[in-house]
């Protein structure tokens, strides 16, 4: 009886052991998985967005699957900093960014041509290390401020010392790509100044950190969603890019609908804000895709001439 459980046994075992893939069927099958996954990587839309609020509508796509029921693959892809957005745009693995115009211009005039198809709300503020004892711009000689290079924030640096007559040269622009380092450093009393936008500058203001400067005060609005100019040109990536517009208006809808605060767990996963913060955030509108001000682009290209 054992020697015929044992011939038994060995039969079902080597049943089981026929039915398995080899080792070489399952690496084709990983290759050809992989393969698949990095076309469908390749056809789709990828968008960059980097944790300021201007980027909300495309959190909110992502998680109210409103980029799940489009007509279109549209994947957006996080960053830390615009300029690692930009990075990824100019290599190509990136087809559109959230940005400002004064990086976008920027871009053109290193071989990079992009389109811009919407103004966001970005604005921009200029806020001192209240340990520092800064209340004024004209006190900012031989102080560090945290910006970004050829971006609206070191346009609006150079804008903030020129119109309190400063020596440029006093004035120390440290870059910091990172939105979230930047007013790290200055909380660590490593910073003297910061430009910040949203969220961020809520977080500053909280900290009861005097603002010195503001964007809006300046009537410049520099905040952009952009797309290469060769993706608007083809016919496929056009539809997708149309489908975008479809899907961030309809988020933008529901934002100034709802209010930035009923989204918390938004907030609270993508831009890593606790319920103070959440509920000192102020009133925005998200207004609907369209083409920035020519008066903001003219802006940035005076300035951009004369760097």
């Amino acid at each position: 009886m054992k020697v015929r459980y044992l011939i038994f046994l060995l039969i079902v075992i080597s049943a089981i052991a026929s039915c398995r893939p080899s080792y070489d069927e399952v690496k084709k099958r990983q290759k050809a998985e992989k393969a698949r996954l990095q076309k469908e990587e390749a056809m789709a839309l990828k968008v960059g967005v980097v944790p300021t609020l201007d980027c909300l509508p495309m959190y909110l796509a992502r998680e109210a699957e409103m980029i799940d029921t489009s007509k279109a693959d549209i994947r957006v892809k996080e960053y830390q900093s615009n300029i690692d957005c930009d990075a990824a745009l100019i290599k190509g693995k990136l087809e559109g960014i959230f940005t400002d115009i004064v990086r976008g211009q920027y871009m053109k005039t290193r071989g990079t041509e992009v389109e811009y198809v919407a103004a966001t709300n970005s604005y921009w503020q200029l806020i001192s290390n209240r340990k520092a004892r800064i209340k004024q711009i004209k006190q900012l000689s031989d102080k560090m401020v945290a910006m970004a290079r050829f971006s609206a924030t070191d346009l609006l640096a150079d804008y903030a010392v020129d119109s309190v007559k400063l020596d440029a040269e006093k004035v120390f622009k440290i870059q910091i790509n990172d939105v979230k380092l930047r007013w790290r450093m200055m909380h660590n009393n490593e910073m003297d100044a910061i430009f910040a936008t949203e969220p961020q500058a809520t977080v500053a203001r909280i900290d009861k950190n005097p603002v010195l400067m503001d964007s809006r005060d300046k009537n410049m609005q520099f905040g952009v969603v952009a797309f290469r100019s060769d993706a608007m040109k083809d016919k496929r990536r056009k539809k997708q890019i149309d489908e975008f517009v479809k899907v961030y208006n309809a988020a933008c809808d529901s934002i100034n609908k709802n209010g930035v605060q009923h989204y918390g767990e938004i907030l609270r996963k993508y831009y890593d804000l606790d319920e103070k913060t959440i509920s000192s955030l102020p009133k925005m509108k998200f207004s609907h895709a369209a083409a920035p001000r020519q008066e903001d682009i003219d802006t940035a290209d005076k300035w951009l001439k004369k760097q």
